[in-house]
C-alpha cells in the first residue's frame, strides 16, 4: 500500500493538483478535506473540467472538480478480500480509508498480486515415476 499518497486539500487551486499531476510517477491526487476523503483528480480530470471549459486553474477550487471514487476500502480489510474485491470490480488502485473517512493510503492490484504470491507456500513438485 502506498502509505501517503499525493493529496491536496479540497480548497486548494486546481493548480496545485496540477502541480502534483506534472510528475510522470503520480496518476492521481486524492482530495482531502480535514484528512477524509472527498475525491480524486486525474489529468483528465482537469482537461475535461477545467482546461476545455477554459477556466482559471489559479481561481477554481479542487472541490468543485473533485470526483467521487469509485469504490474505497477499509483499512481494516484483509488483503485477500481486498484483492477480491479489485479483481472483481476490474479496479487497479483503490483508496483506503479508516471508518471515519480519513485517507489512509491506496491500494494497488497489480502490488498485493505479488505479496499474495509471495506470502503462499511452494507447491510441492509431484513425485517422479520410477522407470521399471
Amino acid at each position: 500500500m502506498v502509505a501517503e499518497p499525493p493529496t491536496c486539500d479540497a480548497a486548494a487551486s486546481v493548480q496545485a493538483a496540477g502541480q502534483e499531476l506534472a510528475r510522470p510517477e503520480v496518476r492521481a491526487v486524492f482530495v482531502v478535506e480535514g484528512g477524509r476523503l472527498v475525491g480524486v483528480v486525474t489529468r483528465k480530470t482537469l482537461v475535461r473540467e477545467v482546461v476545455a471549459a477554459g477556466l482559471d486553474p489559479t481561481r477554481v477550487e479542487l472541490r468543485a472538480i473533485a470526483e467521487r471514487p469509485l469504490a474505497t476500502l477499509r483499512a481494516d480489510m484483509r488483503l485477500e478480500e481486498a484483492f477480491l474485491f479489485m479483481e472483481e470490480q476490474e479496479l487497479e488502485r483503490v483508496p483506503v480509508v479508516e471508518e471515519d473517512g480519513r485517507l489512509v493510503g491506496v491500494l494497488s492490484r497489480a502490488v498485493v498480486q505479488r505479496r499474495l504470491a509471495e506470502d503462499r507456500p511452494p507447491e510441492e513438485e509431484p513425485e517422479r515415476q520410477q522407470q521399471v
